[in-house]
């Protein structure tokens, strides 16, 4: 009988479907499924700093409500091996240490990050294929094999006692692969006829009319470019895109150009994948930088990217004069596109490169013939949401004016406008038997990076970074005597990035004797608490200084006791 009732209760129970990251935003992806005592948590990735975080390295997800159900959470699992769906694992493990599922590339790349944050543990990694299925609590998990611009794509369904909960991850429909692995229509579209009850679907070309073009087309376009090339050719990549770097391999073994890689992140994804068996490498292709440098510039293909495998910070080094030397006539191939946010940034690093006399191409395919995008234009994801034929569809992956795009292509396809959600991170999708409803909010938000503290840079460390860059600091060191509470020296007035001290001599003479007459008048009236007295000093000299020039400085007073 109880063994009954515990069934009855099951039944009964919701599914709960809700993002920790992704949504409304380019990066970090990480969703869940939860359904009584069970959680199963689907990607785990990281973002690059938006331009207002200074200093900061990466943002991660807050995961605080999962160390709260760390008992319950069955598992992570992982779709693919872009930093952006993988790439806060090495931390996330460090307070939710649970059992990692994820294709063998994938688990791959991930594995020396692991190892390098301590958290590694060959017992808590499990490979999967698009075969596998998994059972975890109440829960089962299957797959099936997607195509995007890395091997080992997978999408991701959750079999709960109402329906299927399919999450697409990063897709495209192309029947012409790098890998020759196509996308298993056939399997989705068996999926579909199952019955899926809720479709987490990707929305970042939403907004991109008809289908994005196949991978193959780059390899001609590299070709030709390789072949038009005087010098030196250079291309930026994100390290991960790992079918780009297959394309220009085949493109410069057919023009007869060695390649040398350059940049951690890039190196150790070529190792990796090669190692793995999923980059096809002529023999002698490859050869290092300093081989690289010897040889005629007419024969070198350089690939390179940045520190966490992004292409332009690499470029912007480079630029410079940093990292690798860009010279005149070195063709530069930028094979990515821009990530919102950041257009601005790549327009100066693309200017800085034609200024030295660079080459550049940059762009996607139809314009310059420098990148395809791995994600599905507004067709591929109307096949999506016809093959899987979803009771509710929740746009995830994009930002605010992709998801509204997505979900106008959902009831274009004849899902009903109350059946799509659109909703932000933390919002709660409750899916029962007769509806689905959003229900309320989980504490989510993003977790800063800056070297080595996890999350020990908040909004009040980064107020402080902007306004240190914006007006400066002004530095007062105020010497007293502890027994007669007495200022024993005129105080001493430092300042950086507020005004040219040479010229600004008399203001900060003024300065200086304001914040003396403010000091011995507090002494005089026996003010005993230092802190009183640094925010006195603080507020006078603040309202002077931006009366005389309209700046808010950040003060700082520091006082000597003698």
């Amino acid at each position: 009988m109880h063994d009954r009732e515990d069934w009855f209760f099951r039944m009964k129970q919701t599914v709960l479907v809700y993002a920790l990251g992704g949504v409304g935003e380019m990066g970090k992806n990480m969703y869940a499924v939860e359904v009584g005592h069970d959680i199963v948590i689907i990607d785990c990735g990281l973002k690059f700093p938006e331009e207002d975080m200074l200093g900061i390295d990466i943002v991660i997800p807050d995961v605080a409500y999962l160390i709260d159900r760390k008992d319950d959470v069955r598992g992570i699992i992982l779709s693919h091996g872009h930093e952006d769906h993988i790439g806060g694992l090495p931390y996330v493990l460090k307070s939710l240490p649970v059992p990692v599922y994820g294709t063998r590339l994938t688990m791959g790349l991930i594995v020396d990050a692991l190892k390098d944050a301590h958290v590694y543990d060959e017992h808590r990694l499990h490979i999967i294929d698009e075969d596998t299925t998994l059972a975890l609590g109440q829960l089962s998990v299957s797959f099936f094999r997607t195509n995007h611009n890395i091997p080992d794509s997978v999408g991701v369904v959750v079999h709960t006692h109402l329906g299927a909960v399919v999450y697409t991850s990063d897709f495209k429909f192309d029947f012409t692969p790098v890998n020759n692995n196509t996308a298993d229509v056939h399997k989705m579209a068996h999926i579909g006829a199952q019955g899926v009850l809720c479709l987490l679907s990707e929305s970042t070309n939403a907004e991109r009319s008809g289908h994005t073009p196949s991978d193959e087309r780059i390899v001609d376009d590299f070709v030709d470019v390789f072949h038009k090339a005087t010098q030196r050719v250079v291309i930026a990549s994100f390290a991960a895109h790992v079918h780009r770097i297959q394309q220009v391999f085949r493109a410069a073994q057919k023009t007869g150009r060695k390649v040398a890689i350059h940049g951690e992140s890039m190196t150790h994804v070529v190792s990796v994948a090669r190692e793995l068996g999923y980059l096809d490498v002529p023999e002698r292709l490859l050869v290092e930088m300093d081989e690289a440098h010897q040889l005629p510039a007419r024969h070198v293909v350089i690939i390179t990217t940045g520190s966490h495998g992004e292409p332009m910070s690499a470029l912007s080094a480079q630029a410079t004069g940093q990292k690798i030397e860009i010279h005149k006539g070195d063709t530069v191939i930028v094979a990515a596109v821009p990530m919102p946010g950041h257009e601005r940034d790549i327009g100066r690093v693309v200017d800085a490169l034609f200024r030295i006399g660079a080459h550049v191409i940059y762009g996607s395919t139809h314009l310059t013939g420098a990148h395809v995008s791995g994600h599905g234009n507004q067709e591929e994801l109307k096949l999506m949401l016809s093959l899987m034929q979803p009771k509710y569809v929740v746009p995830v992956h994009g930002e605010y004016r992709m998801l509204k795009a997505h979900a106008a292509l959902a009831v274009q396809v004849g899902i009903p406008r109350e059946h799509v959600f659109l909703i932000d991170n933390g919002d709660v999708v409750e899916l029962s038997e007769g509806q689905g409803k959003k229900v309320g909010k989980i504490a989510c938000g993003n977790i800063l990076i800056d070297g080595l503290g996890i999350g020990d840079v908040g909004n009040i460390v980064l107020r402080d970074r902007k306004l240190l860059s914006e007006d400066g600091i002004v530095v007062i060191v105020l010497t007293l005597c502890k027994q007669q509470g007495t200022l024993l020296a005129q105080p001493d007035l430092s300042t950086r990035g507020f005004v040219y001290v040479r010229e600004a001599g008399h203001l900060l003479a003024e300065a200086t004797a304001l914040v003396s007459v403010t000091c011995t008048k507090l002494l005089q009236e026996r003010v005993s608490e230092w802190s009183v007295l640094k925010n006195q000093v603080r507020d006078t000299l603040g309202k002077f200084l931006y009366e005389q020039t309209k700046r808010r400085p950040m003060i700082l007073p520091i006082i000597m006791e003698v």
